[in-house]
């Protein structure tokens, strides 16, 4: 399927996804450059604060052509209509419902969608869907479940998201099914020193 070698070619060279949450008083530009200075050149931008769109726009105009910005947790189609006209390069959900993945689909919007059981992967396989974000990890067996999953569906890769440090994003990316980590670290080692009091 095309949107899903989309969604490879837009992820298959990160290592690390930073999801992160923005709100109004964030220096959403800082953040950006502090990302680049280690090398990462992907972001996950949580749709979990009014400021979020702002925030998804503005990295897109000015650091559109040296970031892969995302948008997570998407759960509504009008939330997808109005990212397709932002120009998100791709989209994370927590689950996987048709009318999401008909909207992804219908935008051209590389999609990752979450799942935790193997009736979700079943499903998502059975949509064509091979790249997949393993969410919450930390709740739903970590790298022992992956491990699992990865003799029952060898033709599908993860993301883990949820509970992943940067001490333990190494035992994730050592298997052969993982091909990045999502986490939150990176916006807890930011030294934002406006936020901190």
């Amino acid at each position: 399927m095309e949107q899903m070698a989309n969604m490879e070619r837009v992820l298959k060279r990160q290592k690390y996804i930073p999801v992160v949450t923005f709100t109004e008083n964030d220096d959403v530009e800082r953040f950006a450059d502090f990302l680049l200075d280690q090398g990462v050149s992907c972001i996950e931008i949580t749709l979990r604060t009014p400021f979020a769109m702002q925030a998804i726009r503005n990295l897109k105009n000015a650091y559109g052509d040296r970031l892969i910005i995302g948008a997570g947790t998407v759960t509504h189609v009008d939330q997808i209509l109005e990212l397709k006209k932002i120009g998100v390069d791709f989209l994370v959900c927590p689950g996987l419902i048709r009318e999401l993945f008909d909207a992804a689909t219908k935008a051209s919007i590389p999609f990752l969608p979450g799942v935790a059981t193997p009736t979700e992967i079943m499903n998502a396989r059975a949509w064509g869907i091979k790249w997949l974000k393993f969410f919450p990890a930390n709740v739903n067996g970590g790298s022992i479940a992956l491990k699992a999953y990865a003799s029952v569906f060898a033709d599908i890769r993860f993301c883990p998201t949820g509970g992943i440090s940067r001490e333990s994003s190494s035992e994730y990316l050592n298997l052969p099914n993982v091909f990045a980590v999502g986490g939150s670290w990176f916006q807890k080692e930011f030294p934002n020193k406006q936020n901190s009091e």
